[in-house]
């Protein structure tokens, strides 16, 4: 599995997970300590996820919780164009990823601001530009589930891995070399489909893709343990452990000094 992708690449070669720190410069986000409503605020947050290890910044500024309204693309790119400008003079080396689904936001987002990697939780569904983008671009993309699992009988993983493969095929048609992919973690699944998923992750390494695990404090955590998403941080790093040993190689959380200690201890158990 590698990342041809030359400013990623030098980070994703080795052989330690990464930790991808998510940056919402929403007002709706549905965990609200990830929310940056200043530039102080933004700049003291990243500060102290660099400082604490992580290796990528994947900023967001239009919220997908589920049954969110979406902001019109002028309201997003006022949101999220400031703070990637701002990011990029602070911190011109930082792998930048942007969070979005608009075709067109992407495309500004990588050639203005020199974002990275482009994270589209509904994998071109809602803009079909954003294939084109990507194509011409040439720059990581995250590839996620989050369609709503149809089959109601049977194994349902069959559901997802046909996913995979149809949208792998379609990108690697258009010259797309690196792909990420995202299970979907809370977008589409029952609570029980998201357990199982999650226990069965390592199946969707036979495409030879790095895998995204997005755990973090998410419902499947607090909803299980009768808790808030305030409380959900110890419940979301037993489940990134988990990720972890079922082959996630960047975890993309709001907590990255607990993700980062979950990685140092779990590459230390690998060395055994």
């Amino acid at each position: 599995m590698t990342i041809k992708n030359e400013r990623l690449s030098a980070i994703y070669t080795s052989n330690q997970p990464l930790v991808m720190g998510i940056i919402n410069v929403t007002s709706d986000s549905f965990y609200e300590s990830s929310r940056c409503s200043s530039n102080s605020q933004l700049l003291q947050k990243v500060d102290f996820f660099i400082k604490n290890g992580v290796s990528i910044i994947d900023v967001g500024a239009c919220s997908t919780r589920p049954n969110a309204e979406f902001v019109s693309e002028l309201e997003e790119k006022q949101r999220l164009f400031p703070a990637l400008q701002l990011l990029q003079s602070y911190y011109p080396s930082l792998i930048l990823s942007v969070d979005t689904f608009r075709g067109a936001i992407a495309k500004e987002a990588v050639e203005k601001y020199n974002v990275s990697i482009i994270n589209d939780v509904f994998a071109f569904e809602k803009d079909d530009s954003m294939l084109d983008v990507v194509s011409s671009l040439r720059v990581p993309y995250v590839l996620t589930h989050s369609l709503e699992i149809k089959m109601q009988n049977g194994d349902f993983m069959n559901e997802i891995f046909r996913f995979f493969a149809d949208k792998i095929s379609l990108l690697r048609s258009k010259g797309v070399d690196d792909i990420i992919l995202d299970p979907g973690y809370g977008f589409g699944k029952t609570m029980e489909q998201n357990f199982e998923l999650l226990s069965r992750q390592s199946e969707l390494l036979q495409f030879e893709l790095p895998i995204l695990a997005g755990l973090s404090r998410k419902r499947m955590v607090w909803q299980s343990l009768n808790i808030t998403p305030n409380d959900a941080l110890n419940g979301t790093t037993v489940l990134n452990t988990i990720a972890l040993q079922q082959g996630a190689k960047i975890l993309r959380v709001h907590d990255v000094k607990e993700a980062i200690e979950a990685v140092r201890l779990f590459s230390l158990c690998k060395k055994i």
